[in-house]
């Protein structure tokens, strides 16, 4: 695991030189689905510090077993409005807020617990029917209503592309994502609307993360490449 961590750096670091950004720029989002704690401790002591979660039921599982090192829990899957509840109490970052009906969810049981939740929007730009996200032209109007919200804190944009074996296929998705963002980003007013930031990418995983650093990606969820293909 070490030398696969290595590499990924290697080639972050790369990436990041080829588009004049800081590497510090950019964070890995392990993803650690079917990912055993044991073997979450091994990539923590290898430098990966953020893990993203999928399912809210495994992520329950592990929790307790991995309480003991400082890692941000990020959780990276499709959301269930009934299970917002675990999901404040569990993440840093919730990256797949798709709908009002899920972001006024998290804000009543963020406020229970009296917590900020951070999120971001997830983006079908594929609109792809199997994938979750919101289509593009409604994220501004989500985005308008989200911000009356007193206990969620909109940080940016998610969006998972169609599968491509050939990363340039993907880079169009990675663009449109930055360019939504960028959009959404000069629309607001800083002074007024205290809760949207805008700062963060979520896009790229294992086989096309460089392309997306290129585009502007902040966090990269990496799976495969740290852990190895799944069972």
């Amino acid at each position: 695991m070490k030398h696969r961590i290595n590499e990924i750096y290697d080639r972050i670091r790369k990436a990041a030189s080829s588009c004049n950004r800081e590497t510090e720029s950019i964070r890995i989002v392990a993803v650690t689905k079917t990912v055993p704690a044991e073997r979450i401790r091994e990539a923590f002591a290898e430098g990966i510090s953020v893990i993203g979660e999928s399912y809210i039921k495994e992520a329950r599982e592990k929790y307790d077993l991995i309480s003991g090192i400082p890692v941000s829990w990020h959780f990276i899957g499709h959301l269930q409005t009934n299970k917002a509840k675990y999901a404040v109490k569990m993440f840093d970052l919730i990256h797949s807020v798709d709908s009002i009906k899920l972001a006024e969810e998290l804000d009543i049981q963020a406020n229970k617990i009296g917590k900020i939740q951070k999120v971001l929007i997830q983006v079908n730009l594929g609109k792809e029917k199997t994938k979750s996200g919101i289509n593009e032209e409604d994220a501004p109007d989500l985005i308008n209503k989200m911000s009356c919200f007193k206990n969620l804190f909109v940080k940016g944009l998610m969006v998972i592309p169609p599968f491509y074996d050939d990363p340039e296929r993907v880079r169009p998705y990675f663009s449109a994502l930055r360019n939504l963002r960028d959009s959404l980003k000069s629309s607001v007013d800083p002074s007024l609307i205290k809760n949207i930031a805008m700062d963060e990418l979520s896009m790229g995983m294992s086989g096309d993360f460089e392309t997306a650093i290129e585009e502007g990606a902040t966090l990269i969820r990496i799976g495969t490449a740290i852990f190895g293909e799944r069972d």
